[in-house]
């Protein structure tokens, strides 16, 4: 047989048993196993909250348990051992088992559910975890959670110092998954820090004068590693005058660049200063003419209306004479006819 498939017979076996436990022993506390091959046989550790229904009177339990591992899971002289919970309430299998149980007699999840996380932090967990899948309330299944303290959910933590456990509880309108998570007091979780009091800093602080030659040590140090600029090495074939030589003439390269881009911006500006006075005399040069234009129009309407005046006040003293005359020649027929 392949060591893979070796495995997963080994797994199923065990997950087997555990539910057989489970069943067989779900009125006394059953809190979890633990399996190991021994050259003398199978070493089984079992915990319950009461050990002594797991015996049973005179030992008559144990030997029948231990029967059936051998006939019905053909275990080489099982050998059992019981143990009991010290705290029932911070054993998650213990835990999912009563809150399934509690849900069965009906009770209503939530009050369930708040009463068990609490009992579990009473019992000094650093943190719980109930979750409750299925049909709780009604006829659509859904989850509920429920959460104190600090828990883990994935990573090696989550595997190595959470006690997880899962309980079945069968309702009339279907079945209830209660998971419970906890992690048992004193754990030793990767991110928990502790703060010490009273604890005496002079021995880990230096003084100021150490500080002040670790500092004056360190610049002697980078003074040293650091070659000196401008001196050759010792081996060099080329003369020591060629590198400063070179800088000179680079430095002496960049200012006339730096020069020449500064008397461009200044051509530059000077243009732009020409452009505007040139645009500047255009705009009066336009502005003068049109002025003189509208002045002559002006000029040109007037003279047309003093000439129009002149005409039509001629044209009056004429009529004005034409009627005197008329008057006189009346007046001088008047006389003739007297």
């Amino acid at each position: 047989m392949a060591d893979e498939q070796q495995f997963i017979d080994d797994g199923l076996q065990r997950t087997q048993i555990d539910e057989f436990f489970a069943d067989e022993l779900g009125r006394a506390g059953y809190g979890g196993m633990e399996v190991a091959k021994t050259p003398m046989g199978t070493q089984i550790v079992l915990k319950a909250e009461k050990p002594g229904m797991v015996i049973g009177k005179g030992g008559k339990n144990i030997r029948k348990i231990t029967n059936t591992l051998e006939t019905e899971f053909d275990l080489e002289d099982p050998q059992i051992d019981v143990q009991e919970v010290d705290e029932p309430d911070l054993n998650a299998q213990i835990v999912a088992d009563r809150l399934a149980n509690a849900l069965e007699r009906g009770w209503y999840f939530r009050k369930a559910g708040h009463t068990t996380i609490d009992r579990i932090m009473d019992a000094g967990a650093l943190g719980a975890e109930i979750v409750l899948s299925g049909k709780v309330t009604g006829a659509r299944s859904r989850v509920e959670k429920f959460n104190r303290g600090y828990i883990k959910h994935n990573g090696e933590p989550a595997e190595a110092i959470v006690d997880d456990a899962v309980g079945t509880a069968v309702m009339k309108l279907g079945t209830i998954g209660v998971q419970v998570r906890i992690i048992p007091p004193g754990a030793d979780l990767p991110d928990d820090f502790q703060v010490r009091e009273d604890v005496d800093v002079s021995e880990h602080v230096k003084e100021a004068d150490d500080v002040d030659e670790l500092l004056a040590g360190a610049d002697e140090e980078t003074e040293g590693d650091e070659p000196e600029t401008g001196t050759p090495p010792e081996d060099a074939d080329e003369p020591a005058d060629e590198e400063p030589v070179e800088e000179e003439v680079v430095e002496e390269a960049d200012e006339a660049e730096s020069d020449d881009e500064t008397e461009t911006e200044a051509d530059v500006a000077e243009d732009l200063d020409d452009l505007d006075a040139a645009v500047e005399e255009e705009l009066d040069e336009d502005t003068e003419a049109e002025a003189e234009d509208l002045m002559d129009e002006m000029a040109d309407a007037d003279e047309a209306e003093s000439d129009a005046d002149g005409q039509t006040d001629a044209e009056s003293e004429d009529d004005d004479a034409d009627d005197d005359d008329e008057s006189a020649a009346a007046e001088a027929a008047e006389g003739d006819a007297e």
